[in-house]
């Protein structure tokens, strides 16, 4: 008994943070269990190649315009009943393509489902923040991340399963039912386990109020964090088209790279945790923001099958710091706004980013060697600014419980 509180106290493990796990596991199962079929769904409903990039964009766009009225509706009534409002929302978008069969109906549901991840992902971080002190909120971002890949692996199995034994229409409806019931399920658990927090009556509803409110190492980071996410999104649509077409490997073999990747972050997110909560937070997140650059550098000369295992175990390992980037937003965002702060910081970020692609798209027409050393060069000015001029808290030694 000891032993296994001794463990509980180590990972973290408040009760409203196990609620959040569940939460994310529920939905999460639900969600990838359909939304990885989508684009065929599309198809088999009549849908054409355009209405599967409306999607595609439609996710994309509202990834970042969601963030921040995520975070707004936390501030304003709590994370608690802002995680209940999301999922009703979800839930809603379920209904729709269950009851309404044809592509637009697809179109208008994922709309309120797909970036459930985006506008849920403040409150989230406002929970972590609060349940647990500074000392640990880095192994509780790293955990919910960590649990996060539970569903994003078993869920494309279990969809995949039910279209292969009844096809691909009443295969995914059945996957949105399951999905629609796993939500009633995160919201029993939200109300039961999770503890009731208090709401911020002077949450600020406008992104153009609230970005005074991030102070000067704030900034630095979303800079740096930028231009990393430059060096992500340029080659990220064609690291496939690279890996199939260039250097010539099978579609079972980028499943396999892909899992390598997904392992080797799994793997790191618990060890990387223990540290960072011991210490300042800025040399992981630098590392981190090297591993990113690296990865397409390594990809330029990856021309074999073992080299590219090379690239994707590197690519994994940009997990490195990244729930140690999310914990100093956390940290450094002012008290009472920390969701508002957190949901301002992704708006931004991933709406400047989203441009990414299409420079990545010209690049690649140059020459994919042109396209994986422009980001690599985007990479490495990200990592030295935040290196020369980021700045984060540092951390008292966190303690055990007897």
């Amino acid at each position: 008994m000891k032993k296994s509180r001794k463990i509980i106290e180590f990972l973290g493990l408040r009760r409203s943070i196990s609620a959040l796990l569940v939460m994310v596991i529920l939905v999460g199962l639900g969600e990838k269990m359909a939304e990885r079929f989508l684009p065929i769904y599309l198809i088999a409903l009549g849908g054409g190649a355009y209405t599967i990039g409306l999607l595609n964009g439609m996710d994309n766009l509202l990834g970042a315009l969601y963030a921040f009225p995520g975070g707004y509706l936390s501030d304003r009534f709590g994370y608690k009943r802002a995680l209940i409002i999301f999922n009703i929302i979800a839930l809603i978008g379920y209904l729709i393509v269950i009851f309404s069969p044809h592509w637009i109906s697809v179109i208008i549901g994922a709309a309120f489902f797909l970036s459930w991840t985006a506008i849920s992902l403040p409150a989230s971080m406002s929970l972590v923040s609060s349940v647990l002190p500074i000392n640990k909120r880095t192994m509780g971002v790293s955990l919910h991340s960590l649990v996060r890949r539970v569903p994003m692996a078993l869920g494309p199995i279990l969809g995949g399963g039910l279209i292969t034994l009844y096809g691909v229409k009443t295969g995914i409806r059945l996957a949105f039912g399951i999905a629609f019931a796993l939500g009633i399920i995160s919201l029993i658990v939200q109300q039961l386990l999770i503890e009731d927090d208090h709401p911020s009556e002077r949450a600020e509803i406008s992104p153009i109020k609230m970005f005074p409110l991030m102070n000067a190492p704030l900034k630095t980071l979303l800079l740096s964090d930028i231009l990393v996410r430059f060096c992500e999104q340029i080659p990220y649509a064609f690291v496939v088209v690279w890996c199939l077409k260039n250097v010539g490997i099978s579609a079972v073999n980028f499943g396999f790279l892909t899992a390598i990747e997904m392992v080797t972050a799994m793997l790191i997110y618990v060890p990387v945790a223990t540290f960072a909560d011991r210490h300042s937070k800025k040399p992981f997140v630098v590392i981190t923001f090297l591993f990113f650059s690296a990865f397409p550098l390594i990809l330029t000369f990856s021309h074999t099958f073992p080299a590219l295992v090379l690239a994707f175990i590197v690519r994994g390992m940009k997990e490195f710091g990244e729930p140690t980037r999310k914990a100093l937003i956390m940290d450094l965002a002012p008290e009472g706004k920390k969701a508002g702060i957190f949901g301002l910081y992704y708006l931004i970020r991933d709406a400047i980013v989203s441009v990414a692609a299409f420079g990545g798209a010209f690049l690649w027409q140059v020459s994919p060697r042109a396209n994986f050393l422009t980001a690599f060069a985007f990479g490495l000015l990200g990592s030295f600014i935040f290196y020369r001029f980021g700045k984060a808290p540092e951390m008292e030694p966190a303690r055990v419980s007897p």
